[in-house]
């Protein structure tokens, strides 16, 4: 099996040590390059080509947030997992909108670390427990009305079983259990995400419950009784 190629960014190097230690028990996982600011990461990508972005959010010149803006804007871009000290909703939140596939809190186990590198690189998004429970509080609050407005406005150009297929994204349902769910194969499944996520121009599985959070798709499933 080919390894994942990783690059670490982060401006701390006792970090970087840490995170290097850490990924080193893993057969396939291999650290292709390290970066200690923002301002670095898309020369180190075009230099070491890797799989995943492990990077950090407070940095010096350029934050991760924006590096991660950057990054998620080019073709073939890398997947990116955050990885910080805090947990901030408008922090979380931009960093899913810029099209990172997970945001993971430093004092996460190191094992979950790597298993998010492994997740995210096989294109399932993940987020740890704390981001998790922020996420549906901020999906179950209410939201800005423009924001609203424009999420219900995206969402209108799926069809009814795409729509069916995103909410059951955005209630966190795996491919087998939206097949299950849906009656449908896991295949067919997998075809509707890839085009919900075409239609809606959007980069991962992520961004699509964000999006259904906004237009107040799961508050709709609660007012039913799923």
């Amino acid at each position: 099996m080919t390894a994942i190629r990783l690059l670490l960014v982060d401006d701390d190097p006792l970090v970087r040590a840490g995170l290097t230690f850490m990924m080193g028990g893993a057969d396939d996982i291999e650290i292709v390059g390290e970066g200690a600011d923002g301002d670095e990461v898309e020369a180190l990508v075009d230099r070491t080509r890797p799989d995943v972005v492990l990077m950090d959010i407070r940095m010096p010149t350029v934050d991760g947030l924006a590096a991660t803006e950057r990054l998620r804007g080019r073709e073939d871009a890398p997947q990116v997992v955050v990885l910080t000290t805090f947990h901030a909703d408008e922090q979380v939140l931009r960093a899913l909108r810029a099209g990172a596939a997970g945001f993971v809190l430093k004092d996460t186990p190191p094992a979950e670390i790597v298993e998010a590198v492994r997740r995210v690189a096989v294109g399932d998004p993940v987020l740890s427990p704390a981001v998790t429970r922020q996420l549906m509080e901020h999906a179950a609050g209410s939201g800005p009305d423009t924001r609203r407005t424009h999420a219900r406005t995206r969402i209108a150009v799926l069809n009814d079983r795409e729509r069916e297929v995103a909410v059951a994204v955005g209630r966190g349902a795996s491919n087998a259990e939206i097949a299950a769910g849906l009656f449908m194969s896991v295949a067919t499944v997998k075809t509707h995400v890839s085009r919900i996520l075409a239609k809606l121009d959007l980069n991962n599985r992520v961004q699509i419950a964000l999006l259904t959070y906004d237009a107040g798709l799961l508050e709709e499933l609660e007012e039913d009784g799923h």
